[in-house]
C-alpha cells in the first residue's frame, strides 16, 4: 500500500489519471461521434499522403539538381586552386641567385654530350 500512496501523490500519476478520465468521457457515442472519428482519421490520412508526396517531390528535385551543384562546386574549387597556386617551376627570372646555398640546395645541372662516352 505505501507504493500506491506514493504513486497517487506523484504529479505524473495524477495527470495520467485525469487524461484517462477525460478519454473515457469523450469516447464517440452514436452515429455523430462515429462520423467525426472517421472524418478525423480521413483528414489525418490525407495529410500524411500529402506530406509523403511533397517529400518525394523535393527528394527528386534535389537529386535532379545534384549534377548542376556538383559542377558548380567543381568549377569553384578549380578557381580557388588557381587563385592559391604558386609558381613551382620559377624560371631564371624569378630565381634568387645571390646565395650559393640556394644553388647548392636546388642544384645546377648540365646535360653533357654523348660524344665523350664512346
Amino acid at each position: 500500500m505505501p507504493q500506491m500512496n506514493r504513486d497517487q501523490r506523484n504529479a505524473a500519476w495524477q495527470a495520467a489519471n485525469q487524461w484517462r478520465a477525460r478519454a473515457a468521457q469523450t469516447q464517440p457515442t452514436g452515429l455523430m461521434g462515429s462520423i467525426k472519428l472517421l472524418l478525423t482519421w480521413l483528414a489525418f490520412g490525407a495529410l500524411m499522403i500529402v506530406g509523403v508526396v511533397l517529400g518525394l517531390f523535393f527528394l527528386l528535385i534535389g537529386w535532379a539538381m545534384m549534377p548542376f551543384v556538383r559542377h558548380k562546386m567543381k568549377k569553384r574549387m578549380e578557381q580557388v586552386r588557381a587563385d592559391n597556386a604558386q609558381d613551382v617551376g620559377g624560371g631564371y627570372a624569378y630565381r634568387d641567385t645571390s646565395t650559393s646555398q640556394h644553388d647548392a640546395i636546388e642544384g645546377s645541372y648540365e646535360v653533357k654530350d654523348d660524344h665523350h662516352r664512346s
